[in-house]
């Protein structure tokens, strides 16, 4: 059986900024996410400000972070840089920090908060994964193709590989769980 700790670990970290106080903290925050990129094992970063979600209507500041696995991931949250760039976000921050740890693709497959969903097998999590990215993939590829072929090898990928993420992230996925959604959470039915 394989552990947690051997999987890419997303943490969404949701924070509420004082009135005023957007650029300071947005200016941290970015200052913050660019030293993550030098820590072993960093996969990603991303600020979502209040209202860059259609139909998401908070105010709260989310941050997502991707290590490679739980040990990468503890060794940042347990850094002096980590500790110091809390601290220069703290001025302008009201209240506690909401964090929620997701291992591997299951940021994608959460159910809403206070939802008493079983989360769904790790197969079919895959399944349904691979029927987004595959033709996600594909019509990418198709679409762009001739235009990204003067481009080398490793700035097409590059790119490819962010729109996939994206498209995966905020639009092929939350079509797809919401259409398998009994399939997937049939064991909270049992």
């Amino acid at each position: 059986m394989t552990s947690t700790s051997e999987h890419a670990v997303t943490v969404l970290i949701s924070r509420q900024v004082k009135s005023g106080c957007e650029a300071e903290f947005e200016r941290v925050m970015n200052q913050i996410m660019a030293v993550t990129e030098t820590f072993k094992g960093h996969l990603g970063a991303q600020m979502i400000r209040p209202g860059d979600e259609q139909g998401v209507y908070d105010s709260l500041y989310h941050i997502v972070l991707a290590f490679d696995s739980e040990p990468n991931l503890k060794v940042w949250q347990n850094s002096p840089a980590r500790s110091l760039g809390l601290a220069a976000a703290a001025p302008f921050i009201k209240g506690q920090e909401l964090v929620r740890q997701v291992s591997g693709l299951g940021l994608w497959f959460q159910p809403p908060t206070g939802t008493k969903l079983i989360p769904p097998p790790r197969w079919k999590v895959a399944v349904v994964t691979w029927l987004g990215i595959f033709p996600t993939v594909y019509l990418l590829f198709f679409v762009l193709g001739d235009l990204l072929a003067p481009l080398p090898q490793l700035i097409r990928l590059m790119f490819l590989t962010v729109l996939v993420v994206g498209l995966m992230t905020w639009v092929v996925a939350p079509q797809l769980t919401r259409l398998f959604k009994p399939w997937l959470y049939s064991a909270s039915k049992e």
